[in-house]
């Protein structure tokens, strides 16, 4: 029987450290390449055969979320498994939407970990339990959409995109100093403290 292949992408070793010990008995599953972020996964990838990348999102140089776009845009047959403490509902749909085959929490226990590996690997998809709840919490779902108003959801996707305040306003037809009242309204309204938190906001809700 041939083993599955694993890619294993987080940037705090002692992550990689425990889960290649938690695999190391399973004797379908081999911890075949290891990486400590985005950048590091996709070089591997060109020149290892591999079947299921378990990989995190917080990461520097390149982010899971990045890098799993760049995966599917290659076209790679690789299968990927995000494993991340997030649990957000826009998030989980997002990696979804742009490929993901499975989810699970850093807290999952071993068989989890080992089921999701052999499910994903054969052709299927793969969710904690605690994730299918969160996507299937109305409340959870809709909290976003009732928190922010429609013109603060669309400044929040152009301020993710890079676009100065200026820039906003004339993609808009508003003033920049317009802009400005509402980008600090929505630091306010979501309680963070600069653009990289509203950025990761937006990110983690699905908005971009």
């Amino acid at each position: 029987m041939s083993r599955i292949k694993v890619l294993l992408v987080d940037d705090h070793q002692i992550i990689i450290d425990g889960l290649k010990s938690l695999l190391k008995n399973t004797e379908e599953i081999v911890v075949a390449a290891e990486a400590n972020n985005g950048r590091e996964a996709l070089r591997i990838l060109e020149i290892l055969e591999i079947d299921v990348v378990l990989m995190d999102i917080d990461m520097p140089v390149l982010n899971g979320i990045d890098t799993l776009k760049e995966i599917n845009k290659r076209g790679a047959k690789v299968k990927v498994i995000i494993l991340s403490m997030h649990q957000e509902a826009g998030m989980i749909k997002s990696l979804m939407a742009i490929g993901a085959h499975g989810y699970l929490l850093k807290s999952c226990a071993h068989d989890e970990l080992i089921n999701a590996i052999r499910k994903v690997a054969g052709g299927q998809q793969f969710f904690s339990p605690e994730v299918t709840l969160s996507l299937l919490n109305p409340m959870q779902n809709h909290q976003q959409g009732e928190l922010l108003t429609d013109r603060e959801t669309e400044i929040l996707k152009l301020i993710a995109a890079g676009f100065s305040n200026k820039e906003i306003g004339d993609q808009l037809f508003i003033s920049h100093r317009t802009v400005d009242t509402h980008r600090t309204n929505l630091m306010k309204k979501l309680d963070v403290s600069n653009i990289a938190g509203l950025i990761s906001y937006a990110i983690k809700n699905g908005i971009v």
